[in-house]
């Protein structure tokens, strides 16, 4: 609706996506970083994100071979398909399906996988990929990653971590952080458009095959034959079906990224999801 008032111009979703990734995410970086505790009970699902991000990563450059896809477009499902909406859906739907007590469990597989993955894998991914160099070189690929602001509040994050944040600071973090789903929302929608050529269409098939079905299958199946079982192992394989993450949508459209790709798996990816995860959670219980 927004995007057919005149006021709004057509750069508006490019000007959202900077704010995002100046302001709000490494808002959310410096807040959310420091409160993270690790225990042995939740090793599941803190490893759990990055074998699913290894998966996905080989299974989309694989396929990126075979089918001959171009740069922006296997940039866009090197971003977008290994990292997850495990917060602004997954938390919710886990609270939904599973109940308060398993929250927790996917606020790790949030913080420890999906979060860090996308300020370290999702930096990498942007320096390799975010550029018209076919092989960027390995000096201009550490710029790209050491100035990205996200992965700069990581490391600030981390430095401060022993430290208390004042009052003030804490205020201040969580007003710029809590812009972040409803300007990324509104961004994506400025370029989600259901008019899609026929090549996108597959590749929009594709990666939501691999998001949606192929990877929670593939973690049920390692969780299988390893043995693990247990609600905190039912959350992980569950966090692990969630609709590619908004805040990665954002990241891509930025670079240039395939945006129409880009727009239609976080617009249609998270529609779909609320048909595949009552599935998912039946195969589970």
């Amino acid at each position: 609706m927004i995007k057919r008032l005149p006021n709004f111009p057509d750069d508006t979703g490019t000007a959202l996506n900077l704010f995002v990734i100046y302001i709000s995410l490494p808002a959310l970086v410096l807040l959310k970083i420091p409160e993270l505790t690790f225990s042995r009970e939740l090793l599941v699902p803190a490893i759990m994100p990055w074998i699913m991000l290894l998966l996905s990563s080989a299974l989309v450059l694989l396929l990126s071979k075979t089918l001959r896809w171009d740069r922006p477009t296997t940039g866009c499902l090197l971003l977008i398909i290994p990292l997850g909406n495990t917060s602004f859906l997954g938390i919710p739907m886990v609270q939904a399906f599973f109940g308060e007590g398993a929250v927790p469990y996917a606020l790790v597989y949030d913080q420890l996988g999906t979060f860090l993955g996308l300020a370290t894998y999702g930096s990498l991914i942007l320096a390799l990929y975010g550029t018209e160099e076919s092989k960027p070189s390995i000096q201009s690929t550490i710029k790209k990653i050491i100035t990205f602001p996200p992965f700069i509040a990581l490391i600030l994050a981390f430095a401060l971590k022993s430290f208390a944040y004042p009052a003030t600071m804490i205020t201040l973090l969580k007003t710029m952080s809590a812009t972040l789903i409803p300007l990324v929302m509104v961004a994506v929608g400025f370029q989600l458009t259901l008019k899609l050529s026929k090549d996108v269409v597959s590749q929009l098939s594709i990666g939501l095959g691999i998001k949606l079905i192929i990877a929670p299958l593939a973690a049920l199946f390692l969780c299988n034959i390893f043995g693990l079982q247990g609600e905190v192992v039912q959350v992980s394989v569950f966090e692990a079906g969630m609709p590619p993450m908004v805040s990665a949508g954002a990241l891509a459209i930025l670079a240039n990224l395939s945006p129409a790709l880009t727009a239609a798996l976080v617009g249609i990816g998270i529609l779909l999801s609320f048909a595949t995860l009552p599935v998912l959670y039946q195969l589970l219980i």
